[in-house]
């Protein structure tokens, strides 16, 4: 895949695939950005607009696609991803994991180009097995409020696999863990904007029930890191990229708490229903296969994010 120099990133106005678009444009790559703006923004590429080699298509992904000339990659990462958005869009949600997989990848097959899917770490639901691996299949309750998500990536990952073995399109399957970093929305319901603006603003962090539930945060420009060494590799997934090392809830507002110098107290909230109790992923095989590993300190990372943060609402 060196020799990529067209790509198409759907959901490309979002938090992650803006980064990755920004990213890709560095390596001399042109990009389609394609986006229904539903929980995306333009201002996210704002900086990108007038870079030679830059398009960006208003379009929904879950009608007919179509390009122009020839495509070298596609990075499939449009879907609500904050239980903020999903919960509010549930039909959109289910259809773009579906349908919209389904035209991106027929897209793939099209122009002969490699395929890539942001899956995610709720396709393991509530785990059973800690460390997460990628053999391992999950426990997720398909008629709970958050399976819009995690049954629409996980039928996305499904069809993926189908669309390799039987259409022979050359596919990759990437689950991406708890990515933070600049260009999250502040009200978007996850916890570190939660955590951040929270702290800014001086009011109470709410952290859900007891606090003890535990995540793995990997910041942004290592994500992207991690998605561009898989797709620019012949490896088909799936593989996790994330953070190994977990943190619980509790702490992570404590944390946000201390680096934003705020005075905020922490209130316990009510546990959101089929809240994983625990997160982390096995990045063995990333390690392995794409000689991959998250390089930025969370201290670091959260810093940066809470600087973006305060910056934008200094703005509003």
């Amino acid at each position: 895949m060196s020799t990529t120099t067209r790509a198409v990133v759907t959901g490309g106005a979002g938090f992650l695939g803006s980064h990755l678009c920004e990213r890709l444009l560095e390596r001399d790559v042109s990009v389609i950005c394609m986006d229904n703006f539903l929980t995306g923004t333009p201002h996210n590429l704002i900086h990108l607009l007038g870079r030679p080699g830059f398009q960006v298509v208003e379009c929904d992904l879950t009608d007919f696609v179509h390009v122009s000339g020839p495509v070298d990659l596609v990075l499939h990462f449009a879907s609500a991803a904050s239980p903020v958005d999903y919960l509010k869009l549930p039909l959109e949600t289910l259809k773009v994991g579906a349908i919209g997989t389904m035209h991106a990848l027929g897209l793939a097959r099209e122009k002969n180009a490699r395929f890539v899917l942001a899956s995610t770490s709720e396709v393991y639901g509530d785990p059973l097995r800690h460390p997460q691996r990628e053999d391992y299949w999950g426990n997720v309750n398909p008629v709970g409020p958050r399976s819009v998500y995690d049954e629409a990536k996980r039928y996305a990952e499904a069809l993926t696999t189908a669309y390799r073995h039987s259409r022979d399109v050359d596919t990759a399957i990437v689950r991406i863990f708890n990515t933070y970093g600049p260009r999250m929305r502040p009200h978007d319901g996850r916890a570190i904007p939660t955590f951040i603006r929270q702290a800014l603003a001086g009011e109470p962090l709410t952290v859900a029930g007891d606090g003890t539930q535990t995540r793995s945060i990997c910041y942004v420009d290592d994500t992207v890191e991690g998605v561009l060494a898989l797709a620019f590799s012949e490896h088909e997934g799936p593989v996790n990229i994330g953070n190994g090392s977990e943190t619980t809830i509790l702490d992570l507002a404590r944390t946000i708490r201390g680096l934003a110098g705020s005075p905020s107290s922490i209130q316990f909230v009510p546990r959101p229903v089929d809240d994983p109790s625990v997160r982390c992923p096995d990045v063995g095989l990333a390690r392995r296969l794409l000689g991959w590993a998250p390089r930025t300190a969370p201290e670091e990372g959260l810093a940066r994010t809470i600087a973006w943060f305060a910056d934008r609402l200094a703005r509003v």
